[in-house]
């Protein structure tokens, strides 16, 4: 089993292997008799052969394969065969749904194309109504050339959206303009990686990335060696000689870089072999390895100051561009102040739109003051009638309680008389005597709370007086009947 076909049937959730036998099947016919089970099927072919050409696992006649890119050969269908099912017979069909859906589209057609592949083409062949036609029919199965596998190589457009995607995000952060140019060179060294981590893009895969970018995406401007990112409010559109000048420092930059690099690890190797030498008491060798050495840290010391001179020349050029849109920016607000005063008219026409502001409240005020005076003096309280009132309440209130407790009095001494009408005067003459003394105690009390009311109340009102006097008689009436009967 091939790794190709390995990494397919670990990752891809549905080739399961109950789903096998449909999936390796010709199930071209399935078009019309199973609509949805004929798109499930191409749908999962296309994107496991979009995964397993990121994973770079697509048989190629290269070392390194592409991937944005996929190559269709006989080398793919051996590689996806399994020994019970065969190889995929219907793997002709799924890319020709996949050029027709513009999810695969041919390399050649692809660099070639002037118009962005998302624009739509209205206009229809004869042959594509003929085969329209058929398909309804149930007479026609697709294309001539879907039958078989043929040789080939198509972008992928998923994928190139993925890496466009991740190159994107890399972008909104850097802002200046020299960190938005690029050589071709410079470019593949900087988002090679973007895709995958671990592989690296190749020349064709930089090429088809580049002409998205620039026509189907419209976010750079390319020349054919240098990439220069727009953006919103870029007023130029194409590559300038600025542009050119600076993508090729930054270039001279990154292989001086390299060059320092690769000569100080030499300076490194070399005196390591000559203390070898010396330890093996082979003097010539260490003597050659030492003038080598010599010589490679001259040229080091040559390239380390080219190096520095460069550097130096980029960052004066990035803080002219600074220096640039600062003035620009500048500029912009000083036309925008300008508008916004002439807009304004003036500190005069200022004053008076405030004081004409300052009278409009004033009459505000002034008709809130009259419209407050209306209804005061016509509402007239008598303080003399509601002292009444309330006289007359609270002396309503003490009558309503004194006749509760007249009432509570005359309950008791007629309960009092009631039992000591059913006891016998064997047996209940002790305790009568002994309830009878407790209830004269609490009758005496009442009476003398109420006199103590009523002399209150002969005090401040004298009709009060006269209702409290027959009260008091009433009840000095009826307090000897306990006195009586013990």
């Amino acid at each position: 089993m091939s790794e190709l076909l390995n990494f397919i049937l670990d990752q891809e959730v549905q080739f399961r292997r109950a789903r096998l036998p449909s999936l390796y099947s010709d199930f071209r016919v399935q078009r019309t008799t199973n609509p949805d089970g004929y798109a499930a099927n191409i749908s999962a072919w296309q994107a496991a052969l979009a995964h397993a050409t990121r994973a770079g696992l697509i048989p190629a006649r290269a070392d390194s394969s592409d991937l944005l890119t996929l190559r269709t050969s006989q080398e793919l269908l051996q590689a996806l065969e399994i020994e019970d099912l065969g190889r995929p017979l219907a793997l002709g069909t799924v890319v020709s749904e996949g050029v027709a859906q513009k999810r695969m589209i041919p390399l050649r057609d692809y660099l070639t194309a002037k118009a962005s592949i998302y624009q739509r083409k209205w206009a229809v062949t004869p042959w594509q109504i003929i085969f329209w036609g058929l398909r309804q029919l149930g007479l026609g199965h697709g294309p001539p050339d879907e039958e078989d596998l043929s040789m080939g190589q198509f972008v992928l457009l998923e994928n190139v959206e993925e890496t466009a995607k991740s190159v994107s995000e890399d972008m909104s952060n850097r802002t200046q303009w020299v960190d938005r140019v690029f050589s071709k060179d410079g470019f593949r060294q900087e988002f090679s990686r973007s895709l995958n981590a671990k592989l690296e893009l190749t020349g064709m895969d930089i090429d088809v990335l580049l002409t998205y970018l620039a026509r189907d995406r419209r976010m750079i401007a390319y020349d054919g060696q240098t990439i220069k990112f727009l953006t919103f409010t870029a007023t130029a559109s194409s590559i300038t000689s600025e542009d050119i000048a600076v993508a090729s420092l930054k270039t001279l930059i990154a292989d001086m870089n390299a060059q320092v690099g690769t000569l100080t690890t030499r300076s490194e190797n070399l005196a390591s072999s000559a203390r070898k030498a010396a330890r093996d008491r082979n003097r010539p060798s260490a003597l050659a390895a030492l003038r080598s050495k010599k010589m490679v840290e001259a040229t080091l010391s040559r390239r380390s100051e080219v190096l520095a001179q460069l550097e130096e020349v980029y960052s004066k050029i990035e803080q002219a561009a600074d220096q640039v849109e600062t003035v620009k920016v500048m500029e912009a607000s000083a036309k925008v102040l300008k508008r916004l005063n002439s807009d304004v008219g003036g500190v005069e026409k200022v004053q008076d739109v405030v004081e004409e502001l300052r009278e409009e409240m004033d009459k505000v005020e002034d008709v809130g003051h009259a419209m407050n005076e209306i209804g005061h003096g016509e509402v007239m309280v008598n303080e003399g009638e509601i002292d009444d009132e309330l006289e007359a309440m609270e002396r309503e209130q003490r009558l309503e309680k004194e006749e509760l407790e007249s009432s509570g009095t005359m309950r008791r001494l007629h309960e009092l008389t009631n039992v000591n009408d059913l006891r016998s005067p064997e047996t209940g003459a002790t305790a009568g005597r002994t309830q009878t003394a407790s209830t004269m105690t609490g009758v005496e009390e009442s009476i003398a709370d109420l006199a103590r009311m009523s002399m209150d109340e002969h005090k401040s009102t004298p009709d009060e007086n006269n209702n409290q006097g027959d009260t008091s008689a009433t009840q000095e009436a009826t307090a000897p009947i306990p006195s009586q009967e013990a």
